[in-house]
């Protein structure tokens, strides 16, 4: 690998070397600052040293999982400085330990990084000394510490042992290494002890600082001496604070103008939040601390409810822990003003005839041993099993309160319950949904405990909503509890994400199959022709969803890859990944059946839930399920051909989609386009046509993804007059349609340059900024003035809340 890579190239590096060290649990312990915009206190890593460097295997004598309780009781309390400064006064009296250390946030390119052979942890000592690598950017640094486990008792009750004076500092050493490795392997049932002797050790004084180094991309530490990545600390703290424009977190204001911050979920994920080991593979559990205003709410993916801790006047402390291990990456986390969306009515009877499904549907598929690393597992938990609604909250800024109890929370339980029936046990024990600030740059973002939603799925009837809600549902199975061993390879997350969307949306309208299959090809087709735009608009690498192709999932020697396009900023607003990915699964389900096909799958959680996999894994799985399908002729190598390994429309897809155009629902907006049509050539004849042309076209209802197509036939017409624009918008209400509709509509508005409309077209650039970046490029390609001034007028009044990556591809576009 590149040792020095340009942070602008397309590539993302993750440099952190987990061939040698492995992240197993981070314990942090942070203040939030909104008047100086940043995140300060500490983080302590637990590691274990990786003697094989390369399995991804169970550490040995783990237990399978068992049933546990759901909660943690957290006896005391802790404060980190209340600004970064102070981060000194910690650990060997706030005296440096070594001379050597580096206290600044060096910018500069890391001599320690400067070759292979100085993260090798080599089998003979050699001159350079062992280096940690973490990824890291856009933090400062203060101080890296050691710190000594030994001097927690509970520790050394774990193995039956106890100190002694006098010990070497070799045996010191050696004898903490071993008291880690069992504090770390613990099996699942004693959890809650090992999640106190966790945050024990995170409070235990520094032992001693470490020399440190940064990069643009990473954080490397070393200790003088140490050769070997089995003799470094494997207890390190490491205090610091995040920047105001750092890439991970967004400082912001909420739609009721309150301060607020969250992480952003951007393509460097959270290395400018955290110092930490950011491949899928460091897949680790925490403890977070958040110190907060008091006025403030604090959501984290965590699986405990929190409440606030009063610690001094002013600020509340939130304790959040996971004991599911997660790649960093899902870490999340959100302060602000927002408030608890309720409904007025008890929704308690409504809820727990939801709450259970039949236990022995349920649990007739559950008896399969857990494949994961030991962890306290839903999936073996009776009393998970048949939950079909997890507890779950919503919040919201004021503004957006009675919109969140009206169209929100009434469809959160179908929803679960839909996803329940199809996949059976829900990974996370429970769920918070957020309504986050306009200038987030999707429609949603799901993590573990937690889900981000944009205020545009509120706008119009319930359908954006619910289909987007199914979509961040089903990512805890298919992102969360399943995770891709390479980035690379984002359909396993997206496609299969937005395959079900469908079936859970589907079933928690409780449609009959007839409905829903002609749903599911309306949807199709849809998909279809944002597909062909996208692949004609796009650079081939892009198109690809297995970039790496046959190196996919390979790392170098000390662990460090790179996210293939990870940086590109096209690649974010490309939906390839999502499209090819979901008509790569409906062209199996069509090789299969439906019914057989969604059984798969529920086994398929069954046996991968809680672990990394490639595509092959999938695959291989589902070709030794159906051998049918092999005996027609359908191989792994022909779906890597076709679907994951070569850029365009695969060709299976070119043959199926000509069928959708018969469906039903397709034929009915054909006629509804076809009166439209004749209703606009005799619109332009007169007056008198024109009021008897309107008197004679009946248009019928539509559904909403109806109408979406109907729009966009419409806008494959060359030219309509003001007159059928203004019947159209009024014939439907398009300005309380939901976004997508209202997209197309902005779209129509500035194709034919229907002024009288402008308004609705600058509504939706300022309220629906996760899908208004393409409206821009519109106004400005057309080369209109009053369009142009429209563009560049809406980008100046919402650009400080915009994401940054949004804001940066707009800017590009009109200045």
């Amino acid at each position: 690998m590149e040792p020095n890579l340009d942070p602008s190239k397309d590539d993302l590096p993750l440099r952190a070397n987990t061939n040698h060290m492995l992240v197993r649990h981070y314990v942090l312990d942070l203040a939030v600052h909104f008047q100086r915009k940043v995140i300060s206190g500490n983080i302590v890593l637990f590691f274990e040293s990786r003697k094989d460097g390369h399995k991804l295997c169970n550490p040995a004598g783990r237990e399978p999982c068992v049933q546990t309780v759901s909660c943690f009781p957290v006896t005391t309390t802790y404060s980190p400085p209340s600004d970064a400064s102070n981060a000194g006064a910690c650990g060997s009296g706030g005296k440096d330990t070594d001379k050597n250390c580096n206290h600044g946030n060096m910018e500069t390119t890391s001599r320690i990084f400067s070759s292979k052979k100085d993260c090798r942890d080599t089998a003979e000592p050699g001159n350079e000394d062992f280096v940690l690598v973490l990824d890291c950017c856009d933090l400062s640094v203060l101080k890296v510490e050691e710190v000594d486990a030994t001097v927690v008792p509970g520790i050394w009750e774990l193995d039956g042992q106890c100190t002694e004076d006098g010990l070497s500092q070799e045996r010191s050493n050696r004898q903490q290494r071993h008291a880690l490795h069992k504090l770390e392997t613990l099996p699942a049932r004693s959890w809650r002890e090992q999640h106190d002797l966790f945050l024990q050790c995170s409070r235990v004084p520094g032992c001693g600082e470490l020399p440190f180094e940064m990069d643009s991309w990473s954080l490397q530490i070393r200790k003088p001496g140490i050769k070997r990545a089995r003799y470094f600390p494997h207890l390190v703290r490491i205090w610091y604070e995040t920047k105001p424009d750092g890439a991970s977190v967004r400082w912001t204001k909420d739609q009721s103008t309150r301060p607020c911050v969250y992480t952003m979920g951007s393509p460097i994920n959270n290395r400018a939040l955290f110092p930490c080991q950011e491949p899928p593979v460091a897949m680790s559990t925490w403890q977070a601390n958040i110190q907060a205003p008091e006025e403030c709410l604090v959501l984290l993916s965590g699986e405990n409810t929190a409440e606030p801790v009063q610690i001094k006047e002013g600020v509340s402390s939130w304790f959040y822990y996971v004991t599911m291990p997660m790649p960093a990456s899902t870490f999340t986390i959100a302060v602000g003003h927002w408030i608890e969306a309720k409904l007025e009515d008890s929704f308690t009877s409504q809820e727990d005839s939801l709450l259970t499904s039949s236990a022995e549907e349920t649990c007739s598929s559950s008896q399969l041993p857990c494949s994961h690393m030991d962890y306290p597992c839903r999936f073996q938990k009776p009393a998970a099993q048949v939950q079909a609604v997890i507890p779950h909250r919503v919040f919201a800024p004021h503004c957006l309160k009675e919109k969140s109890q009206e169209i929100l929370l009434p469809l959160l339980p179908h929803c679960l319950t839909a996803a329940h029936s199809v996949l059976g046990t829900h990974p996370f024990p429970r769920l918070d949904v957020l309504l986050v600030p306009a200038g987030f740059s999707s429609l949603g973002m799901a993590s573990p405990h937690i889900m981000f939603l944009s205020q545009s799925v509120l706008a119009g009837k319930k359908h954006l909503c619910g289909a987007r809600l199914c979509h961040e549902i089903a990512h805890a199975w298919f992102g969360l509890a399943i995770g891709a061993q390479d980035w690379t390879e984002e359909w396993i997350s997206e496609g299969f994400a937005t395959f079900f969307e469908d079936v859970f949306w589907s079933n928690a309208q409780k449609l009959p199959q007839k409905e829903a299959t002609e749903q599911y090809e309306l949807k199709a087709l849809l998909r279809w022709r944002r597909l062909r735009e996208e692949l004609q608009n796009s650079e081939e690498e892009l198109q690809v969803l297995r970039p790496n192709r046959e190196q996919t999932g390979e790392v170098s020697p000390s662990g460090a890859s790179l996210v293939k396009h990870g940086l590109n900023p096209s690649k974010i607003f490309m939906q390839v990944h999502y499209l090819k990915g979901y008509f790569l699964l409906r062209f199996l389900s069509s090789k299969i059946g439906e019914e057989h096909y969604l059984k798969f799958f529920r086994l398929f959680v069954q046996k991968t839930h809680g672990q990394l996999i490639l595509s092959q894994d999938f695959l291989h799985m589902l070709l030794e399920k159906f051998p049918e399908i092999k005996r027609q002729g359908l191989t792994l190598d022909m779906i890597y051909e076709d679907w994951l390994d070569s850029p365009g429309i695969p060709k299976p897809l070119l043959e199926e989609s000509d069928a959708w155009l018969e469906n039903q629902l397709v034929q009915e907006v054909k006629r509804e386009v076809a009166k439209w049509i004749q209703f606009n050539q005799r619109n332009r004849k007169g007056t008198k046509r024109k009021r008897r042309a309107e008197e004679q076209v009946i248009f019928k209802e539509v559904l909403p993804d109806q109408l979406v197509l109907l729009l966009e036939f419409l806008l494959e017409e060359e030219s309509l007059s003001v007159g059928t624009l203004r019947w159209l918008e009024g014939r439907y209400c398009l300005c309380e349609q939901d976004a997508e509709v209202r997209h197309r509509w902005c779209e129509l508005i500035v194709k034919h340059k229907h002024t009288a409309a402008y308004k609705d077209v600058e509504q939706f650039l300022k309220k629906d900024q996760a899908m208004g970046v393409y409206l821009y490029g519109e106004l400005m390609v057309h080369e209109d003035a009053r369009q142009q001034g429209l563009a560049k007028s809406c980008f100046r009044s919402v650009h400080e809340e915009m994401d940054p990556t949004s804001k940066k591809v707009v800017e590009e576009m009109i200045l």
